[in-house]
Formats: structure tokens, C-alpha cells, sequence
């Protein structure tokens, strides 16, 4: 059985996985290698400076405009949009323009998201808002968004309308849950369904838009799309849950992120809203500790050094935190799955798409 072993010694196993992984790269590869053209081309489009700005995101150029092989992310969504495709019997091809679109809506909101979180590096380099500046980061943000549209639009068929409802859709429930985010930062408690409803927002919705939108374009009926998008929601709960537990854990050569990275946020990611919940002298502590951390300026909470952070996360492991996601991260795992007995399609693309999801829970990355 497949497993991540993370720093400080955590480990996610998937639930009961009925494939082998080992293919999923070449998943990941296929969704790259034919969407990156269309999505260049898409970037192309972008009057100066936002085209060179957002081949710096993307990784094809670095800071200076020099040609980069840079590291494009893990392309899960490119994967899942050409295996919707499949679902409804077409071509992968069919799902390249819904896996660009989807492409450039997730990296319009990374661009907004390390602006408004003050991240300074993705993927191990200097995120867009500190190489070009805050205006750019926004403007390039936004110039993403406007393009998924026309991507879809352009194919002038009933069924790219359709994909464009569902994307415009996933977009707006993608921004809640930013705001939901940001809101949650200020306060002092926050529920473990608050937190999960903002994470089916933040990152599920795109997850579920990905999962159904090649099919959609393949021409296939509401309902299995809609079962698409159920596989895809949960997949993107247990997605978040690794990326909670790394937030904490991970190891930074791994994330791209400094240690503790959630931590120094203030974020009320899954772990931290798990143990506040548990009760017990763990949690207690943790409660009044991070009471007295939202009392704090920026400038007082940045001079915190390792240890104070590493005591923090010590004490959302002990009230039961870690373990709580880990266990959050397989049962949505085992939801997503499941939904996949409801529709219709090759065996091939099944145990792909189960694959896939078995990848998400035990991803080193």
C-alpha cells in the first residue's frame, strides 16, 4: 500500500486503493503536454507587460525573461478535465480547452491568493507580487480569469456554453471561500464545518468544475456531469486536507513553503480547527495561546522564531489535530471514489480516475 511519510513523521495511507499509482505521472504528463500549447498561446494573447509577467508565473521564463524550466505545479486538474472527456467516450483532446480554461482560473487565484497571504515563494521561486509588484499580480489575475471565458466561448457550441456555466459557477464559489479564508484569520473560533464548507469552496469547486468539464464539452447529460463534479468535490477535501497537514509538517524542500507555513499565517486550517474542537488540557492551551496571538501586531507575531511555532504545532498534534485531518484526508478519498460507481464508462478510465485520487491522498507534494 502506497504512502506519504511527511516531516516529523506523518503518515496519510488512502483508503483501501484499488490501483496502483505508479501510472499516474503519465496522467499528469499527458495533461502538460497538451494543454501547455493551447495555454501558451492563451498567454500570448496578453497585451505587454502582463505576458511576460505571467510566463514568470507559470514558470517559462524566469525573473530576468530568460527561458526557465520551471516547475508548472502538479497539472491534477489538466489530468482530470482529458479523463472527463474519456468519461463521455471523446477524445482527451476534446477536454483541452476546459482543462486550459480551468488552468487559468486556478492561477488566477494564486496570484490574488500570495498577494493577500504575503506568500513570497511557490514552487521555489519569488511568487509574481514580489518579482513585478502588487499591480501586476492583480492585473495578471484578472487578465487569467477573463481569458478561461473566452477559451470556452470561442469553440461556439451549446455544450462550451454549458462548460462556461459550470466554470463561472466554480469561479464565484472558489472566491467565497478566499473571503471565508481571510475572514477566519480574525477570528477566534472557527467550527470544523465552517472550515470544510470554505475548503469545498476554495478548492473543491475548481476540483469538481475539472472532473466534469471535458465531459460536459464531450457532450455529456447534467446528471453525469453532476456526479463528475460530486468525484471531483471530494477529491478536492481530501486534496486540501494533505495540503492542511503539510502546511503545518511539510517539509519546506518538498512545499516550496517555509516551515510551518500555515502557522505563521494565522491560518485556521483543518488540523488547527480539529484540535480546537477536541476539548482536553491540549486543546485548552492551544485555545488561549492562539487567543493571545490574535492580540499580536504583524510585526510582534513575524519575530517569532522556530520553537515558538514549533510548540504550537506540538499542540495541535497532542489535542488530536493531525490525526483528525489525516483521517478527514481518507474518508473524502473514499467519498470521491465512490461516486464513480454511479456513472457509466470504460474500466480504463475508472481505475485512472481512482488512481488519481489515490495520488492526491498520498502525494509527496
Amino acid at each position: 500500500m502506497s504512502t506519504i511519510t511527511q516531516n516529523q513523521g506523518e503518515t496519510v495511507t488512502p483508503a483501501t486503493p484499488a490501483v496502483d499509482t505508479a501510472g499516474v505521472p503519465a496522467l499528469l504528463e499527458r495533461g502538460r503536454t497538451l494543454a501547455t500549447p493551447v495555454l501558451r498561446a492563451a498567454v500570448d494573447r496578453l497585451a505587454p507587460p502582463m505576458d511576460t509577467v505571467a510566463a514568470y508565473h507559470f514558470g517559462w521564463i524566469d525573473a530576468e525573461g530568460r527561458p526557465a524550466a520551471g516547475d508548472g505545479g502538479k497539472a491534477v486538474r489538466p489530468a482530470l478535465a482529458l479523463l472527463s472527456a474519456e468519461v463521455a467516450g471523446r477524445a482527451p483532446e476534446v477536454g483541452v480547452p476546459g482543462a486550459v480554461a480551468v488552468e487559468l482560473v486556478h492561477n488566477f487565484s494564486l496570484l490574488h491568493d500570495d498577494l493577500m497571504d504575503g506568500d513570497e515563494q511557490r514552487r521555489h521561486r519569488d511568487t509574481v507580487w514580489k518579482v513585478h509588484g502588487p499591480a501586476q499580480a492583480i492585473l495578471v489575475g484578472d487578465a487569467l480569469f477573463a481569458l478561461a471565458g473566452e477559451i470556452l466561448l470561442e469553440l461556439g457550441t451549446v455544450d462550451a456554453g454549458r462548460a462556461t456555466r459550470r466554470l463561472t459557477s466554480a469561479t464565484r464559489r472558489l472566491i467565497d471561500g478566499q473571503a471565508q479564508d481571510i475572514s477566519y484569520e480574525h477570528r477566534e473560533r472557527v467550527t470544523v464545518a465552517e472550515c470544510l464548507e470554505m475548503e469545498g469552496n476554495k478548492t473543491g469547486a475548481l476540483l469538481a468544475c475539472a472532473a466534469s468539464i471535458g465531459a460536459v464539452l464531450g457532450g455529456a447529460d447534467d446528471r453525469t456531469a453532476d456526479t463528475l463534479e460530486r468525484y471531483g468535490h471530494h477529491l478536492g477535501l481530501a486534496f486540501q486536507a494533505v495540503d492542511d497537514l503539510l502546511g503545518i509538517w511539510g517539509d519546506p524542500e518538498a512545499t516550496g513553503k517555509q516551515t510551518w507555513s500555515d502557522l505563521r499565517q494565522r491560518k485556521k486550517s483543518l488540523p488547527v480547527v480539529a484540535a480546537l474542537a477536541g476539548g482536553g488540557e491540549a486543546s485548552e492551551r492551544l485555545a488561549r495561546l492562539l487567543a493571545d496571538d490574535a492580540k499580536k501586531t504583524e510585526a510582534e507575531f513575524a519575530d517569532f522564531d522556530e520553537e515558538e511555532f514549533a510548540a504550537r504545532a506540538a499542540l495541535i498534534e497532542e489535542a488530536g489535530g493531525r490525526d483528525w485531518t489525516s483521517q478527514e484526508a481518507r474518508r473524502q478519498h473514499t467519498t470521491a471514489v465512490a461516486a464513480l460507481d454511479e456513472v457509466d464508462m470504460p474500466d480504463r478510465v475508472r481505475a485512472q480516475l481512482v488512481a488519481l485520487a489515490d495520488f492526491v491522498v498520498v502525494r509527496k507534494r
